[in-house]
């Protein structure tokens, strides 16, 4: 092989090289955007989610309510009769 041929295979495996790694490039700067994106939209639903934590109703307390005025009314249908 004559070394002319050797200096364009070596160039075009050169191109052919810098191409695929701008490729590579352009696709990790994609993904990190991404997981900016996903980073910061798990962020906001853990904020959404503590909040609604913090302002849920207590339910245990209002079944425990509930379960002390049905008492008291059967204790007051029973002494009413």
């Amino acid at each position: 092989m004559p070394d002319g041929e050797i200096a364009l295979e070596l160039a075009e495996l050169s191109r052919a090289l810098e191409v695929g790694l701008a490729r590579i490039d352009g696709q990790l700067a994609l993904l990190v955007q991404r997981s900016d994106r996903i980073d910061k939209a798990i962020e906001e639903l853990d904020g959404r989610v503590t909040a609604l934590e913090r302002s849920r109703w207590p339910l245990p307390a209002i079944s425990a309510l509930t379960g002390v005025a049905a008492f008291a009314v059967a204790v007051w249908s029973a002494l009413g009769r």
